[in-house]
């Protein structure tokens, strides 16, 4: 691998592993974590740095490591000039984000959690930037959407935090899934998921009959995430944030992913009507609408968050024209709108620390307070407001100068100019409403707390931004043009058209728009100065078309109408109509290939049934058919006839040769019925009805219904088995598996190999289901309460109350306890024989009989004994059992025993094998899936016992329960 890709893998892993460790922080640790995430930062912008004369003349550094390559996907790493300008932002404006965030968080908030969140976020968008693979691009899009989601909620005490949280993730995550479809059928159009395949096929997607469904799709995810129009409303509701957290959000990551997008499939897409007036129609509606948004707001981060929409807006219209040049001004405001956004939301949130307000309609006067900061944040609006001599104004330049020219004849077209000039107009008059209506004006006297000057290295980050919005201003040549030239270059190619970043450009069209921007941006704000000085928010209308109340009624007319008329006719609260539901779909599902295909049996003849093995079936049929007919009379009968018919399952699978089947099926029928019979206790009570009503005539349809679904789903099954097991041996699939399982995976046992290696991406999937189950069951039942006459003690439980009560005062001699003592203290001695047992089943599973998981199932048996025999609170007071890290440590050994592979470079979870000698042993074959199967044992053991504490503890809560009412006078009891 060459070193520069090796440097793309470091920089993408590198946020994500800080994350990790720095949420093991202590709470109180306040400096440590920001001096540790700053660390990550400054680490991620240096080897950013180091990659730029790799990408200055148009080159690409890429990396890849083979995922799935039989499908075309493969974990791809790619860095253009594009994206290195893209890394550079995320990094270096994170980096600045980090130093303002130690001053502003305060040491009473969980600010472990607050790092480990952001570097995560940091991570999910470098991924985002450099992914090199349509898929892996939709991964880190759906990444960054979840820890978007976790930083606006991160004070998650406040509801505006959680709705806001919640608003962000519903609109991104619905259009993240709408970029997923379009980004596999931009795939199946180019034949490749590669995205410098899918660049260089422009030509080919433009032309297919997909395009414009595919186009949609993306531009859904692309609109969504960039809070366009009519998608806008959710990004003023995520100001509920940490304002470093809005400050990196808004400038430099989260709402830029959209426009980022945009840019980056500009090749393929551009140049087309139906992109013109989409995405021209979208930007041109959000660059007006945010700006005459942002000019009502009376919230300093709502004025900010509506310019951030409008500016998006201004982006979004540059790349709708299908011009190069248009395309180039769009990558430099990209580049400009991140550095006065970052430092104004900072400034914003230094007046909220320092006064305790954001309300502009206290704030005034400030610039006697804080002369510094105002200075800045004056700079930072000039520059948004496109001033000259500042970055702002010369971006805007090439957007008025794009805007004047003709790309197709059109109304859009035409009243592009105008309307680029009202959003100019309205876009100066909210930058002026920021510098006066807060820093001018007489002194406030309502302020929650005294302004004053901030620390000077919480002011240090928006220097740094202002000095870089002047600099770039003044000579953006001779600063920002070599890397303005990278990144158009990493866009356009061979198109790149000639272009010039000079300050002046004479007397012309574009110059007459600004100074007409400019003058009536003023006239309009001092116009307007006293009605937005006690203004609610703007007119009503204003109110009405916001988008927020859209989206509530949109929710509760999904969750209200549809969802309700769903409920009424396929949901109910019995589970036996949803069971019938569920095998009924599955049924026709199962049916479908049958009538396609035709399926018939094979040609192989039945062999003669063995009649002890007839007698077996009928045994474990009558059991079958007995336990559903108990099922509602008697539970304890229905479950003890149930696992008769599953131990005669167990002895079928030994009888046909499977003994590894047999021994997971013996081991897991254990742990089923033993948890079942636990969980028995806490159901309602089943009265017997003394005088029992003929069946009505529905009740028997509905019972004829039943079981004649129940014999069509049976039937089925059988019907299936024989045509697979009358099938030829060389049509089966288990002969390659059987044949390759030794020189392939290093085992002798086909069964475990096939798991663990063969399908080992497959099992890695039903482990993270394993674990999700496990925790769900968990916090279900933490929450359960039982049925009222579930509470009360069991009658066995009071035959052994009073026994004990008895023997306490000396009325009898031995007790019922005594008399289990004996079982009891076998159970407890077989906890290290089962734990021996367990360890010789996963060391022998690759072999024989035996594996992670029926190793894990053992060890949960284990553990179970112990809670029969010596209670919740012995067991907890001396095994200290953790069964989150178990899962936890489970899932990590199994991924990371699979992305070891990559750096060997092959597929994930290629497993290898070979003998090591060990000293008085010999040679014993070692192979790396063992380590894949650790992590089954682990994350069984763990699932397993999580539930079974979580009954424990039911037991423990009821009996609290019956001796607090035990105290109770009768009459209360």
């Amino acid at each position: 691998m060459k070193i520069d890709g090796g440097l793309l893998i470091l920089l993408m892993l590198l946020p994500f592993a800080g994350s990790a460790v720095v949420a093991l922080f202590r709470s109180n640790a306040h400096n440590v974590e920001a001096v540790f995430a700053g660390a990550v930062s400054v680490a991620g912008l240096a080897i950013a740095i180091s990659l730029y004369p790799s990408v200055m003349d148009g080159g690409v550094v890429r990396s890849q490591i083979e995922w799935l390559p039989a499908y075309g996907l493969n974990f791809n790493l790619r860095m253009d000039g594009f994206a290195w300008m893209f890394a550079m932002l995320v990094t270096g404006i994170g980096l600045l984000v980090v130093v303002y965030s130690r001053y502003y968080m305060s040491p009473e908030d969980p600010v472990p959690r607050f790092f480990s969140f952001f570097l995560a976020f940091m991570g999910a968008m470098l991924g985002v930037v450099m992914a090199g693979n349509l898929i892996l691009l939709a991964v880190f899009w759906e990444l960054t959407s979840i820890f978007s989601f976790l930083l606006i909620g991160y004070w998650y005490q406040n509801a505006s935090a959680r709705d806001g949280a919640r608003m962000a993730l519903t609109v991104t995550g619905v259009g993240g899934l709408a970029l997923l479809v379009g980004m596999l059928l931009l795939g199946h159009i180019v034949g490749s998921y590669d995205l410098d395949t899918v660049l260089a096929s422009g030509n080919i997607v433009r032309q297919h009959p997909l395009f414009l469904p595919t186009m949609l799709l993306i531009l859904l995810g692309a609109l969504t995430k960039s809070a366009q129009f009519p998608f806008h409303f959710w990004l003023p509701n995520a100001m509920a944030a940490p304002t470093p957290v809005s400050a990196y959000l808004h400038s430099a990551t989260m709402v830029k992913a959209g426009v980022f997008l945009m840019a980056r499939l500009w090749p393929v897409f551009a140049g087309t009507q139906e992109w013109f007036w989409i995405v021209g129609v979208a930007g041109l509606s959000t660059l007006v609408l945010g700006a005459y948004f942002a000019l009502f707001q009376q919230d300093l981060k709502g004025l900010l968050a509506y310019s951030t929409i409008s500016h998006l807006g201004l982006i979004t219209v540059l790349l709708s024209l299908g011009s190069p040049l248009a395309a180039v001004a769009a990558i430099f405001h990209m580049m400009n709108h991140a550095t006065f956004k970052a430092s104004l939301f900072m400034a914003a949130g230094i007046i909220d620390h320092e006064t305790g307000t954001r309300d502009m309609r206290r704030l005034s006067g400030l610039f006697r307070y804080m002369p510094y900061t105002a200075t800045l944040a004056m700079v930072a609006s000039a520059a948004m407001a496109g001033v000259p001599l500042l970055n702002g104004f010369i971006s805007k330049e090439m957007f008025f100068a794009e805007a004047v020219e003709t790309h197709m004849v059109s109304v859009l077209d035409t009243v592009t100019p105008y309307l680029a000039v009202v959003a100019g107009l309205l876009s100066v008059a909210y930058s002026l409403r920021f510098i006066h209506s807060v820093f001018f004006g007489p002194l406030p006297n309502d302020l929650p707390r005294k302004p004053h000057e901030p620390p000077h290295w919480m002011r240090f980050p928006i220097e740094f931004l202002v000095l870089a919005c002047l600099v770039v201003g003044i000579v953006p040549s001779l600063t920002v043009g070599p890397f303005l030239h990278a990144a158009v270059v990493g866009v356009l190619g061979r198109e790149t058209p000639p272009y010039s970043l000079a300050v002046w450009h004479g007397f012309n069209l574009p110059l007459l728009m600004s100074a007409i921007a400019l003058t009536g941006g003023v006239a309009l704000y001092f116009a307007l100065k006293n009605y937005l000085a006690v203004s609610e928010e703007g007119p009503p209308w204003f109110r009405r078309i916001g988008g927020h109340r859209i989206f509530e009624r949109i929710l509760v007319t999904l969750s209200w109408r549809w969802a309700r008329l769903a409920e009424t006719h396929l949901g109910t609260r019995r589970l036996q109509p949803q069971l019938r539901l569920l095998v009924l779909v599955a049924l026709i599902a199962g049916s479908l290939p049958f009538y396609r295909a035709g399926a018939a049996a094979g040609i192989l003849p039945v062999i003669p049934a063995d009649p002890a093995f007839v007698l077996l079936w009928l045994i474990g049929a009558i059991c079958a058919i007995g336990a559903a007919v108990r099922a509602k009379y008697h539970r304890l009968s229905a479950l003890i006839l149930l696992a008769g018919a599953g131990l005669v399952t167990c002895i079928t699978f030994a009888w046909l040769s499977a003994p590894d089947l047999a021994v997971t099926q013996l081991l897991v029928e254990i742990v089923t019925t033993v948890l079942i019979l636990l969980g028995l206790r806490w159901l309602p009570k089943r009265w017997a009805d003394p005088d029992p009503m003929p069946v009505k005539i529905g009740a028997r349809i509905r019972r004829y219904r039943d079981f004649l679904i129940a014999v069509v789903g049976g039937a089925g099954m059988a019907f299936l088995a024989y045509v697979i097991m009358t099938r030829p041996a060389s049509s089966r699939l288990g002969d390659y598996f059987v044949r390759y399982a030794y020189t392939e995976g290093g085992g002798r046992n086909a069964v475990n190999v096939i798991l663990v290696d063969f399908r080992g991406f497959d099992t890695f999937g039903e482990m993270a289901v394993l674990g999700v189950v496990g925790l769900s069951v968990f916090a279900l039942l933490r929450r359960f309460r039982p049925a009222a006459d579930s509470v009360e003690s069991p009658d066995q439980q009071k035959i052994q109350n009073a026994y004990d009560e008895a023997r306490e005062d000396r009325k009898v001699g031995d007790t019922l306890s005594d008399y289990l003592s004996v079982p009891a203290v076998i159970m407890q001695w077989l906890f290290p024989v089962i734990i021996v047992l367990a360890i010789h089943l996963f060391l022998r599973g690759h072999d024989l009989p035996g594996g992670g998981f029926a190793a894990g199932v053992a060890l949960a048996i284990a553990f179970i004994l112990q809670y029969l025999a010596a209670g919740t609170r012995w067991v907890e007071d001396h095994l200290r059992i953790l069964p989150l890290r178990w899962i936890g440590f489970g899932l990590l050994s199994a991924a990371l025993t699979g992305a070891g592979s990559w750096f060997f470079g092959y597929p994930f979870l290629t497993s290898h094998f070979q003998y090591a000698e060990l000293p008085w042993i010999g040679k014993v074959p070692m192979a790396s899936a063992l380590l894949f199967d650790l992590g089954v044992f682990l994350l069984v053991v763990g699932a397993t016992v999580l539930v079974l504490i979580a009954l424990a503890h039911q037991s423990i809560r009821s009996h609290r329960t019956d001796r607090f009412v035990a105290t109770l006078p009768k009459e209360d009891a």
